[in-house]
């Protein structure tokens, strides 16, 4: 009689001891990251999700009241002004810290050996606790003592009310924000020597120029860096909150005396329903909105990068 000897289907073959022993290994070296996502991200999260349609002020039980909260949103004028003020400053913000980072890596890419120090120097201030730099710049922009209309008064410019003109409050705000982008600095400077140099000589034998040369070779080259630096800046700038709640809202003789409407943001319209007026529900949703503006912003921005964003190797 003939035997017949089973062979595992191709696929489903048996993983060994070694194999089974080192995904145990795996899962457990994973565990303290699963645990943490699970206890403090995505429990939290659906607690929100479920939060943004009830009304919940922590002392009672929630109430389920279904759409409330969000058509309540949209027909708060302070949310939309808060939102306003949130994408007005975000499109000033993302331009001005990329535009003035990258010139910033192109002056310390032709410093030589003083680089290393430069790079300390500009990213220093990224290590600032975001409340310093809210009470310093507090300082700075002050209309009649601070350092910076002083500056201004040296050449005989009389320097604008940065904390209390609504036309100066948000220039102010973006000024000090400013102060961080070492971080966008390094960034475009690693991807500014990682750039072949025999693309900049094939270049030069072609006749181009020094603006051809940025235009043709270095910001194709970089452009990962640039679309990575647009979302997480964009992201970032959605979510300011600590610098300027320092500044305006960290006590009620800042709140009286500066203008907090034209620096009403809407993360700090968020935090103020939740934890000042107890408004845990409205507080969810509206932090759920936020998240959908963002996610909503970064797609695009992805469908974009397929025209602009060039990787090495890819085929074109």
């Amino acid at each position: 009689m003939a035997t017949t000897v089973s062979t595992p289907a191709p696929g489903r073959r048996r993983r060994t001891p070694l194999a089974r022993r080192e995904a145990r290994w795996a899962y457990l070296f994973l565990a303290p990251w699963i645990v943490g996502f699970l206890v403090f991200y995505a429990g939290p999260m659906i607690a929100s999700l479920w939060l943004s349609f009830t009304e919940y002020d922590v002392i009672n039980a929630p109430r389920f009241t279904g759409l409330d909260n969000y058509r309540e949103l949209m027909a708060d004028p302070q949310v939309a002004r808060s939102l306003g003020n949130t994408v007005y400053y975000t499109a000033l913000h993302v331009p001005l810290v990329m535009a003035i980072s990258l010139g910033l890596a192109l002056l310390l890419k032709r410093v030589g050996r003083l680089q290393g120090f430069f790079r300390t120097v500009f990213y220093l201030p990224v290590m600032t606790p975001a409340v310093a730099v809210g009470i310093l710049f507090l300082l700075l922009l002050n209309t009649q003592d601070g350092l910076i209309n002083r500056g201004l008064a040296l050449f005989g410019i009389e320097g604008p009310s940065w904390t209390t003109d609504p036309t100066w409050v948000m220039p102010g705000i973006v000024l000090m924000s400013l102060w961080s982008l070492g971080s966008t600095v390094i960034i475009y400077l690693a991807a500014l020597q990682n750039v072949p140099r025999d693309l900049y000589e094939a270049a030069d034998l072609d006749g181009a120029g020094a603006w051809a040369r940025f235009r043709h070779v270095t910001l194709p080259m970089i452009s990962g860096s640039l679309f990575f630096t647009l979302i997480v800046n964009t992201i970032a700038s959605l979510q300011m909150f600590t610098e300027v709640y320092t500044m305006y809202f960290g006590n009620r003789e800042t709140q009286n005396r500066f203008n907090s409407d034209a620096a009403s943001f809407y993360v700090i319209h968020l935090f103020q329903e939740a934890f000042q007026f107890l408004h845990m529900g409205f507080a969810s949703a509206m932090a759920w909105v936020l998240f959908l503006i963002i996610l909503l912003i970064t797609l695009v921005q992805v469908k974009l990068s397929n025209r602009f964003v060039y990787y090495e190797g890819e085929d074109q």
